[in-house]
């Protein structure tokens, strides 16, 4: 389904029932999928801490690595371990974690992932004072010269992703509705027009 569309990513969220409610896989899921794909293998782990499974998720195929600031103690070292396994790095932030408390890692990172929802549950309306953190997070990157990536996750839709593009999104995350979009392709190409 995927494989059809021009998407450049597939984000695979990792849920413990721990850090968020819902239970979803581990890395064998990962490595069994990963032949089947040659797209970016995002792989968000919404987990308590993930520094258990670097390891693992790194030589099952994931290309990039993301953990939640919220649940690793150590995240500098939490992000070096991914990168000792040669994987981008990424960090994430639920929407009540403020942007200051990842800002002496952005220069360690890849990626920062933007949860517009409360993670763990498909289908959520995206929280508006999220856009807040992206331009915050814009404007850091630019400040400081820095290259990472701006990912968002939750809520986003057609309605919302321009504004997401034009506030600083390099990345739109999408599950519901590109799931229940009835022609994905064509939703696809629309979405990629507006980062041109």
């Amino acid at each position: 389904m995927i494989g059809k569309t021009t998407a450049q990513w597939i984000h695979l969220d990792v849920m413990d029932g721990l850090f968020v409610p819902n239970i979803s896989f581990g890395p064998k899921f990962i490595e069994d999928i990963r032949p089947l794909s040659s797209l970016v293998f995002d792989t968000h782990l919404m987990v308590d801490r993930p520094e258990r499974f670097i390891v693992e998720f790194a030589k099952a195929g994931s290309d990039i690595i993301t953990v939640h600031a919220e649940a690793s103690v150590h995240l500098h070292r939490t992000l070096g371990a991914i990168h000792d396994e040669g994987k981008q790095a990424g960090v994430s932030l639920v929407p009540s974690t403020p942007v200051s408390s990842i800002e002496m890692v952005l220069d360690e990172v890849e990626l920062v992932l933007v949860m517009s929802v409360d993670p763990g549950f498909g289908g959520q309306k995206f929280i508006a004072n999220s856009m807040d953190k992206i331009r915050q997070l814009d404007e850091l990157r630019k400040r400081h010269n820095l290259d990472f990536r701006i990912s968002v996750d939750g809520g986003v839709n057609a309605n919302n992703a321009n504004r997401l593009v034009e506030a600083g999104v390099d990345v739109l995350v999408m599950g519901s509705a590109f799931f229940n979009a009835d022609d994905k392709k064509s939703f696809v190409a629309r979405i990629q027009g507006l980062e041109a």
